[in-house]
């Protein structure tokens, strides 16, 4: 940053009554103006001016910390101090200007025992010392010091410690502006709350470790870190609890990490991380010994321990044709993978396909009969018995691949495609519906879910199209089920919805029909309750961070039990989701769950059958 003065009006530094010699005031204003590449040249420039000006062989600028000096500049042409050298400030003549914070002039160092005795004034044989303090807010930040190799011949004028005090004040002023450079540097790339890189120091990294990787021929891991359920911190206790966990977790996070790895925040809850020259197996044993620590350590509060888990994607850097925004892509993908499975788990590839690539695989899949539902049990809890299923879609790929939801949905939302592939999973699902009732192997009282985007919803031509295939499909059963159908939709606040008018209005001709409504992901947030209060829920689908934690925390399990207890007086069936043991099952049993799903009752199936109709 330039700095300029008006030579015939600056407010300048005094010794007694003298002021700086006009013509040197002149010459420092020039080349305190001129355009430099930078600070450093500017000063190397002065401090040259300075020299000849006062006819001394060198000058120094040092920076004072504690008992060291550091030489930040150096005019020397001898060259016998160099930039970045440190000596004991007790060694050197500036220890008098640091004492008496003020100008010191020893024309002749040789007549002074105390300094001629001095290592660094005897080792270079230094014969003249002038030196003043610079000052960076009233605070001394460091000496500028000049130095003769022979006795001055006559004292400094006072005109020439006024010139030396100037030119100690513009260099205290450049050093200051260059701090705050600096400051603002760091605070553009630093996240303030948890005092790691922000997402653009990490965008910057990513860049330098792609291009390093392709020199090295050495990939790398990329991680994606979500904190499950963090939302609720910051709903139930506030924002100031919520940054007080984030930093803790900042902290643990670090110290889990190898010292040339690197984590930043990336964006609310979630940290991105590099873990250099290792492999996906060495990557997920980082990350369970975070995750061990978790389930074993809380996190201290202003308003007590709060407990946390976490959900990671991992991704290896593909160093033959991988990109940042394939990578970041596929970290995306697996980490929406984690958290769909039930959340605090890590999810890996090495290679994932990339957006565009996504686009074009689901564009191709829709219209060529590859995209397929997978159905997963739900068990009635007081019976043990499967009284339900959902349908969750697949994608499969030209070469028999099948890909979960998570691999593919953000692509598909992104590309208006989810109402087109809900439309295809109902109809598969009805017409599976429609094939079992007519052969006998279920009961109308058996339900399908069916999982309905806002973007379906919103479409009314597909809603008509899936009420007459559903017509269709009862009339083809040949059963008579009454008002109410097998065919239930969820629908979950994640999804967005913001205006409940319309809402209603998208849901009518559904519910009419006589389908029923299920509220999935129950607990993530206030808008459940507002949906519960404004539309028919006939299932409520617990979401799967409360069932997780029934085992060591008694507040979630006493609000589940609050809540089966709502949803009995409301008609409303309780379904937990996310269940993996037995001993969870029978804790959800005893506090009157009436349904359940998870790993621990069966895992998705697929169903390959094309839609008709």
């Amino acid at each position: 940053m330039n700095v300029s003065a008006n030579p015939d009006a600056a407010d300048f530094p005094e010794t007694g009554k003298s002021r700086v010699n006009p013509e040197r005031l002149y010459i420092l204003w020039k080349l305190a103006t001129r355009h430099y590449p930078n600070d450093a040249t500017r000063v190397a420039a002065i401090l040259a001016e300075a020299c000849r000006a006062l006819d001394l062989d060198l000058a120094l600028v040092g920076e004072v910390a504690g008992d060291l000096y550091r030489v930040r500049h150096v005019c020397d042409a001898a060259e016998r101090f160099a930039e970045g050298m440190e000596m004991a400030l007790a060694a050197t003549p500036c220890q008098n200007v640091v004492d008496r914070r003020a100008t010191v002039f020893q024309p002749d160092l040789a007549a002074d025992p105390a300094l001629s005795g001095l290592s660094v004034v005897s080792r270079l044989n230094l014969q003249t010392y002038v030196g003043t303090p610079i000052l960076i807010d009233g605070r001394l930040w460091g000496v500028l010091s000049f130095a003769g190799v022979t006795a001055h011949r006559a004292s400094l004028k006072q005109e020439d410690l006024a010139f030396i005090e100037l030119v100690a004040s513009w260099i205290g002023l450049l050093q200051k502006q260059a701090m705050q450079n600096a400051r603002l540097e760091r605070l553009a790339l630093t996240d303030e709350m948890t005092g790691l890189p922000n997402r653009r120091a990490a965008e910057a990294r990513l860049r330098e470790e792609i291009s390093r990787a392709r020199r090295h021929g050495q990939t790398f891991v990329l991680g994606l870190v979500d904190l499950d359920h963090f939302k609720l911190i910051n709903d139930r206790y506030g924002h100031r609890v919520g940054d007080e966990t984030l930093a803790s977790f900042a902290r643990v996070f670090v110290d889990h990490l190898r010292k040339e790895d690197w984590v930043a925040r990336w964006g609310g809850e979630e940290f991105l991380v590099c873990l250099h020259t290792a492999d996906v197996a060495q990557a997920e044993a980082v990350f369970e010994r975070l995750r061990a620590t978790l389930q074993h350590e809380a996190f201290d509060t202003s308003v007590g321990a709060i407990h946390l888990t976490l959900s990671v994607g991992l991704g290896q850097f593909d160093l033959e044709k991988g990109t940042q925004d394939t990578l970041l892509a596929n970290l995306d993908s697996n980490l929406y993978e984690a958290k769909s499975r039930g959340r605090d788990r890590i999810v890996s590839s090495k290679h994932g396909l990339g957006m565009l690539q996504m686009a074009s695989l689901l564009k191709a899949a829709a219209s060529e009969d590859r995209i397929l539902a997978a159905y997963q049990p739900i068990v009635d809890l007081s019976r043990r018995e499967i009284v339900a299923d959902e349908a969750l879609a697949r994608l499969q790929t030209p070469t028999g691949e099948v890909l979960a939801a998570a691999s593919f949905i953000d692509a598909a939302e992104g590309l208006n495609l989810m109402a087109d592939i809900d439309s295809i999973v109902a109809a598969l699902t009805m017409g599976r519906c429609a094939q079992n009732l007519a052969a006998g192997r279920l009961s109308p009282c058996f339900s399908h879910f069916i999982n309905l985007s806002p973007q379906f919803l919103a479409r009314r031509d597909l809603v008509e199209k899936l009420l007459e295939r559903a017509q269709g499909y009862c009339q083809s059963c040949g059963v008579e089920m009454g008002p109410v159908k097998p065919i239930v939709f969820e629908i979950t606040e994640r999804q967005a919805i913001m205006n409940l008018d319309t809402l209603e209005q998208d849901l009518k001709y559904l519910l009419d029909f006589g389908f029923r409504l299920a509220l999935d992901d129950f607990g993530s947030g206030y808008s459940s309750f507002l949906y519960l209060s404004r539309l028919p829920i006939s299932f409520l689908k617990i979401e799967g961070w409360m069932i997780q934690n029934i085992q060591h925390n008694n507040k979630a399990l006493n609000l589940i039990r609050s809540l089966v207890d709502f949803s009995r007086n409301q008609g409303i069936i309780t379904i937990a989701e996310g269940v993996e043991d037995e001993d969870t099952a029978r804790r959800l049993q005893d506090v009157g769950v009436d349904w359940a799903q998870g790993y621990h009752f069966g895992y998705p199936e697929l169903l390959r059958a094309s839609v008709s109709g």
